[in-house]
């Protein structure tokens, strides 16, 4: 599948993705994904940046996990 974004789209979801940590293509997908799911409920897929911002030190585990997933401290996530 190939998604076509204008300038300024393309570069928000830049942004969204170095704040997540993902790739553009991971992060346009898994949005893609949420919004498709959503698209019955009253939840509104496009304030999922400040959804994930809300979480109390949500930024700061991630940026935790991260630093222990490179340095070998993580593992599959089949294995939970």
């Amino acid at each position: 599948m190939k998604v076509t974004l204008d300038d300024a789209q393309a570069l928000r979801l830049r942004r969204l993705a170095v704040r997540a940590h993902a790739t553009e293509d991971e992060l346009a997908g898994c949005l893609l994904a949420y919004a498709i799911d959503e698209a019955d409920s009253d939840t509104d897929p496009r304030t999922i940046a400040e959804l994930l911002d809300s979480i109390p030190g949500a930024s700061k585990r991630a940026q935790l996990g991260l630093r222990q997933a490179r340095s070998g401290l993580g593992g599959p996530l089949e294995d939970l």
